[in-house]
């Protein structure tokens, strides 16, 4: 394990942000994401899923009549002191490094606290072995692939033991295999680690197959949340995405959403 196993909840209710004249999350409250879980937040673009999980980082100004993980209030602390128990890792990848993926987690590592090199080292290794990245710390990031540099900010994430992780759709121009190897990965980490995990995501399949629980946004507000057959339901993924769309189960028993025909073009 890389952190002790804690019991976990994210709570967050009435959330409001507004950016410049628009406001972009209008009252959105959630049912409680406990640790173990991924929620995979889902939405039309401009429906405030980066804006939901800048605003739990910290990064964004709002307002809300709950925001609490573990019971402790986040609400008054800047996003300095919410990424001791909260990461997030936005978009856009850092620029180009040329540091080694070893440099890179020592760097993230030593940046917010002064730790014994051997202490730095073996907590290097138990991520990087966690992760299966043993291969690539000797290797320039500038140089790995697109799902390679994914799975070393997720390291990066790690190494200070957070309790919630916030991923802005961290699938993205990433080949099939390695969206699946990081599905898989999160199940995995949230599960053993008992971490609270929110990612975004644009694909309504990789949510389904993987996630425990998905919100549902549109227009600011939340729609739906529960398993994806509570809330993807045809009448959601209409109101939603505009489309006219269910549910359904391959020959192997994986869930598939089928989309049957285009409401508004």
């Amino acid at each position: 394990m890389i952190g002790p196993a804690t019991s976990r909840t994210l709570m967050l209710e009435n959330l409001r942000c507004k950016l410049g004249t628009r406001h972009v999350l209008r009252g959105l409250s959630m049912k409680p994401v406990t640790a173990g879980q991924v929620l995979a937040v889902v939405g039309p673009n401009g429906a405030g899923k980066s804006t939901l999980l800048r605003c739990i980082a910290g990064f964004l100004p709002c307002e809300a009549s709950r925001m609490q993980l573990d019971g402790i209030d986040l609400r008054p602390l800047k996003a300095a002191r919410r990424s001791a128990s909260v990461r997030y890792l936005p978009q856009a990848a850092p620029g180009q490094l040329h540091l080694t993926a070893y440099e890179c987690l020592k760097v993230a590592l030593h940046a917010q606290e002064a730790a014994p090199i051997a202490t730095s080292q073996d907590r290097i290794a138990t991520i990087a072995n966690a992760l299966n990245l043993g291969d690539l710390l000797p290797r320039y990031v500038d140089e790995l692939s697109g799902g390679q540099k994914q799975l070393v900010w997720l390291a990066q994430a790690l190494l200070h033991q957070p309790r919630a992780l916030l991923l802005d759709e961290p699938l993205a121009a990433l080949d099939p295999n390695y969206q699946h190897h990081v599905m898989r990965l999160l199940g995995r980490l949230a599960s053993e680690q008992k971490l609270v995990i929110l990612v975004v995501l644009h694909d309504l399949n990789m949510a389904v197959r993987y996630a425990d629980q998905v919100l549902v946004l549109h227009q600011g507000e939340a729609i739906a949340q529960g398993s994806p057959n509570e809330a993807l339901t045809p009448n959601v993924l209409a109101r939603a995405f505009q489309i006219s769309a269910r549910i359904e189960h391959c020959g192997q028993g994986t869930p598939v959403i089928l989309i049957d025909e285009l409401l508004n073009i």
